[in-house]
């Protein structure tokens, strides 16, 4: 079986520990980050557009672009170790919901966390690019919550039309 654990910044501890806890021994562990081209591209549109037309090397596109891998790698290496057991690590780039089901697919659980509202149970505590992952895996999802999950009390009132 593998498993594909999402790590994002800020929530991949409880995504590692999931699969410590529910991914089967001898299970191929993959630990994945995916950056989005996003902030690299506004810089190098900036740059382009505003500071440095026919000055390349002076783009801090370049820059942002070599500092999120490091970044990635970084996460990846502290992920494994919390991990405690064999894995391979996989850092892709591009549209980050399309990228993570890719990734997924062949795998036997995909393990990401909730990345929205985590005050409260519900729908929004997942944002568009979990929610496109959760919506489109080609494998079982394991959703976790980064922290504790909040208090039954916190489920949203039923729409007034149903009794």
């Amino acid at each position: 079986m593998r498993v594909i654990a999402w790590l994002v910044e800020g929530t991949w501890p409880a995504c590692v520990d999931a699969v410590r806890d529910h991914a089967p021994d001898g299970a191929e562990v993959v630990l994945l980050h995916v950056s989005g081209p996003d902030v690299p591209a506004v810089a190098h549109g900036a740059f382009a557009g505003l500071l440095g037309r026919g000055h390349r090397e002076r783009d801090p596109g370049d820059r942002l672009e070599t500092l999120g891998g490091t970044s990635a790698t970084a996460l990846l290496d502290a992920a494994a170790e919390r991990l405690g057991r064999p894995c391979s690590r996989e850092e892709r780039s591009g549209r980050v919901e399309r990228e993570v089901v890719a990734a997924a697919a062949g795998a036997g659980l995909l393990v990401l966390a909730r990345d929205g509202d985590r005050s409260r149970l519900g729908p929004r505590s997942l944002g568009p690019a979990v929610r496109f992952a959760v919506d489109h895996a080609p494998c079982p999802v394991l959703l976790v919550w980064p922290e504790p999950a909040p208090d039954l009390g916190t489920i949203p009132p039923p729409p007034p039309h149903h009794p």
